[in-house]
């Protein structure tokens, strides 16, 4: 576990307070569906540094990104639940 200094915290830990997967995160960044948080140089690397309020600034976008494959079957299944049920023939049986 990375110690938040002054207030910053990881990607890491931004994901877990968030409640979702870091690749998650990762991506919706890379997507640019969430914005990117500050930066710090750190020697040779760089590294996010997500602030409280950008935080929670993401988790109130979390619900109208949620577009993956629950949603997306779950809208599928209500559409098939909407349709009405047609009455299936059924073949005799010869003796």
């Amino acid at each position: 576990m990375i110690v938040p200094i002054m207030g910053l915290y990881s990607t890491t830990e931004a994901a877990k307070r968030l409640g979702i997967g870091l690749k998650t995160l990762a991506r919706y960044i890379e997507n640019k569906k969430v914005p990117p948080p500050q930066f710090i140089k750190a020697g040779n690397s760089v590294h996010h540094a997500w602030t409280e309020t950008e935080i929670e600034h993401v988790r109130q976008l979390l619900p109208k990104i949620a577009n993956g494959r629950k949603t997306r079957y779950s809208k599928l299944r209500e559409k098939q639940k909407a349709q009405p049920k047609k009455a299936v023939p059924r073949k005799t049986k010869k003796k």
